[in-house]
């Protein structure tokens, strides 16, 4: 093996030393002046959801669903797309508030009308875009008729579409529009984003604003008058225009939100009117199961009932496994009390808070047994929802309990056998007055003993337990009537 001497390693450092400098400096110098790319930014996402059609909970649904997938998917802006003649008071006050509470700024398009419920979710919006001949406004609460209803309602929407104004703030007086009034603000350096007493001119006909509508109409924007009242903050003609001009978007992409048929499933099934005609059919099915022996139609039409009921809001994540348990122990205290504690007691009262706290609860966004953050309004739709449904139910089986008869369209449903004639009575009279002894507890009824033979009896002593003696005083329906022996022996 070869070896360099002291002196030859000393010269191959010298050479060796200044060369890695200088490759080094090199591959520095190389890296400072090669400038790196930097990473193009993300193109824009605006998420539109569309609002064409009645405000129902299936909207509702299709609203919270596309503003969660617009979240997740980190959009930079939601448009919601409207064009409706409005709908279900209960259903846009939750998606006014869905709106508010976005952390996504949520703006609306109306391509032609937001009127009702549509205005109401409409104000909730940041901006308010409308197309050239479009209309917002008319809130006063109807029933389904069309006629206005009672001044109670109205209070509500009132002050509904007055916070909702309000939530948007103030701004400085020389932001607004020309007619802006100062209806509620008593300062003169800023004035309301959108003027509370406008949006409440749109429910009550008795609101008067000052040079816009007098006392007597229901306040309803044009495009063009809603610019000049502060009520839109652009006009276009198509969502391109609104994204590109107003949202200051030049370079976007698009994604919308697309109902499945289950979304539209969940929303049929989650409508009021349709959750009380469930409650009918359960508490009627069950009333009808007990009344006939076996297990038959009545008894598989509440199951299917409680089933469309509870699924849907299971799988919302309004109802939680304690509050359909609580539904069904309040069933069991039923049955118990119908078919094996006599009379009417605890277990029956018990029975019908937990079945109507059960459904009530269902309804509910709580917390477990926690129902401070759930508003007033939405215990009070909830409870009456369930009452109507129950009141229903009340009234559907009295009236087929009517028609089941030998008059009756149900006549077939009911036996109408002779009993007297198909069933020979024994007769008991050789029994009166005859000693025997309580076989079991009689309570009243029960079973009492004579010569071995068992026999139906009932005490007329009030509770007897058994081993007592008792004698026989007369009989009736193959039954035995008895009382204690020495209640006998006093009234002879």
């Amino acid at each position: 093996m070869n070896y360099l001497a002291p002196a030859a390693k000393n010269r191959v450092l010298f050479f060796c030393i200044p060369l890695l400098l200088l490759f080094a400096g090199i591959v520095n110098l190389s890296a400072r002046t090669v400038p790196t790319e930097a990473p193009a930014p993300a193109t824009p996402l605006i998420y539109t959801i569309d609002i064409k059609q009645e405000i129902d909970h299936t909207t509702w649904l299709f609203l919270r669903n596309g503003l969660q997938e617009a979240e997740r998917m980190e959009a930079q802006a939601v448009v919601l797309h409207m064009n409706t003649y409005g709908g279900l008071l209960e259903a846009a006050d939750s998606m006014r508030t869905a709106i508010l509470y976005s952390p996504i700024p949520v703006h609306v398009f109306i391509d032609n009308n937001a009127a009702s419920a549509g205005a109401l979710i409409s104000i909730a919006c940041q901006k308010i875009f409308m197309r050239e001949g479009a209309n917002i406004g008319a809130a006063t609460v109807v029933n389904q008729t069309g006629d206005a209803m009672p001044d109670k309602y109205q209070s509500y929407m009132r002050s509904l579409i007055r916070s909702t104004a309000e939530a948007h703030g103030k701004l400085p007086a020389s932001a607004c529009g020309q007619h802006e009034t100062d209806a509620v603000a008593s300062d003169t350096t800023t004035r309301w984003k959108r003027d509370p007493l406008i949006a409440e001119a749109m429910v009550d006909d008795r609101v008067v604003v000052p040079h816009l509508i007098d006392s007597g109409r229901v306040l309803t924007f044009t495009a063009r008058e809603a610019m000049a009242w502060g009520y839109c903050d652009g006009m276009a003609e198509s969502l391109e225009q609104v994204i590109t001009e107003h949202l200051g978007m030049p370079e976007y992409r698009v994604e919308s939100y697309q109902p499945s048929w289950q979304d539209r499933l969940k929303g049929f099934l989650l409508s009021p009117t349709l959750q009380g005609l469930l409650i009918m059919l359960i508490i009627g099915g069950i009333y009808f199961e007990l009344q006939t022996p076996g297990f038959g139609f009545p008894a598989l039409t509440a199951l299917s009932a409680a089933v469309l009921y509870f699924a849907p809001l299971y799988l919302d994540g309004l109802a939680a496994n304690w509050e359909i348990g609580l539904f069904f122990i309040g069933l069991v205290l039923l049955a118990m009390e119908l078919l094996v504690i006599p009379g009417f007691g605890v277990a029956g009262i018990g029975g019908l808070v937990c079945v109507v706290g059960g459904l009530i609860a269902s309804l509910l966004e709580n917390d477990n047994l926690d129902f401070q953050e759930v508003p007033g309004a939405a215990i009070h739709r909830a409870s009456l929802t369930v009452l109507l449904g129950i009141t229903a139910a009340v009234a559907l089986i009295l009236y087929l309990s009517h028609k089941i008869g030998d008059r009756g369209p149900l006549r077939r449903a009911a036996l109408h056998t002779d009993l007297e004639e198909a069933v020979s009575t024994p007769d008991l009279s050789p029994l009166v007055g005859r000693a025997a002894t309580a076989g079991t507890v009689l309570r009243p009824s029960g079973k009492v003993i004579i010569d071995g033979e068992w026999y139906d009896g009932v005490s007329l002593s009030g509770f007897l337990e058994k081993g007592e003696r008792v004698v026989v005083t007369r009989f009736e329906n193959a039954q035995l009537y008895v009382r204690k022996e020495e209640e006998a022996a006093d009234r002879q």
